[in-house]
């Protein structure tokens, strides 16, 4: 199995990576965004108390999360492995997330980070923001205050993945294909 933790700021295009790397590699897309809207709307008891931090403003506790996480590993470990977008945020979430392989006799291969001009970035979220009806992909400050709590609080993910040998930076910025042309060299060299 190949275990991707796709990684990058806000606008760095992992959502785009992931819709094709996912296909060309028959992995299972992990988006925690997308695991949390599933579990609240279908009222699952971990949506449920997700929903009750959410609901009064505090972040979810990482073990509802991996929870959350762990019930779609286990339905989906006939796949090739998975790509992991928007999880893990911390070291704690990271060290989780190796146990919770672990468990499914797996592991994680590599973080691949897309590495963006901060400019870039900005500029790539106020095109979305045109047409996504964000409201966080319509304000420049917004956009640079997201950007600086990544640096801040989740690139620090690179150095526990650094320190296991699996962290591997690829240039993000240029053509979409291009940019897949590179992950894919990377996966496939895994």
């Amino acid at each position: 199995m190949k275990n991707i933790v796709l990684f990058g700021p806000p606008g760095a295009g992992k959502g785009t990576q992931a819709e094709f790397l996912k296909t060309k590699f028959n992995l299972f897309h992990i988006s925690t965004g997308d695991v949390f809207r599933f579990n609240i709307k279908n009222s699952t008891p971990l949506g449920l108390m997700a929903k009750s931090f959410m609901d009064k403003g505090d972040l979810v506790p990482d073990e509802v999360t991996i929870n959350m996480l762990n019930e779609v590993v286990r339905n989906n470990l006939d796949s090739n492995g998975f790509i992991f977008d928007g999880f893990p945020r911390t070291n704690n979430q990271a060290e989780a997330l190796d146990k919770l392989m672990a468990e499914n006799d797996s592991t994680i291969s590599a973080m691949i980070a897309l590495e963006v001009d901060d400019e870039v970035l900005i500029s790539r979220l106020l095109e979305r923001g045109k047409t996504s009806g964000r409201v966080d992909d319509s304000n420049k400050d917004i956009i640079q205050n997201r950007i600086s709590e990544y640096y801040k609080k989740t690139a620090i993910l690179k150095n526990f993945y650094l320190e296991k040998n699996r962290y591997f930076g690829v240039n993000g910025e240029g053509g979409i294909k291009i940019i897949t042309e590179r992950l894919s060299n990377v996966i496939e060299s895994l």
